[in-house]
C-alpha cells in the first residue's frame, strides 16, 4: 500500500514536469546525522529520568546534551526554528542547573 502511495506521488511528480518540486533528503550517515540520533537517545533518557523523579540535576544536565546537540544540527542545518528551539531549552536548563548548584 505504501508503496502504491509512494509510485502514485513520484509519477505525479513527473508529470508536473516542474523545476519547483523536489524531495526532501536529509542528510545520512554524516556528522548531523550522529549528532541527531545520539542527541534524540539522550534526550529519551532525560524524559525518562524525569518520569522516575527524584533525580533532578542528573536530569536536567541530560537534557542540557540533547539540546546542545540539536543545537549544533541546528546549526549545521542553518535550520532557524531548531537553533531558537534548542537555545532558548538550553538557556533553560542552564538556568534550572545553576538554580539546583547555587
Amino acid at each position: 500500500m505504501v508503496e502504491e502511495y509512494k509510485k502514485k506521488l513520484d509519477d505525479k511528480i513527473k508529470e508536473l514536469n516542474s523545476t519547483r518540486v523536489f524531495k526532501k533528503i536529509t542528510p545520512k550517515y554524516d556528522l548531523s546525522w550522529y549528532v541527531k540520533w545520539i542527541s534524540s537517545i539522550i534526550l529519551l533518557i532525560a524524559m525518562a529520568t524525569t518520569s522516575v523523579g527524584g533525580l533532578e540535576p542528573y536530569n536536567l544536565i541530560l537534557h542540557l546534551i540533547g539540546v546542545v546537540g540539536w543545537l549544533f544540527v541546528g546549526m549545521l542545518w542553518h535550520d532557524r526554528a531548531l537553533v531558537l528551539l534548542n537555545g532558548i531549552a538550553a538557556f533553560i536548563f542552564i538556568t534550572g542547573i545553576l538554580g539546583f548548584i547555587l
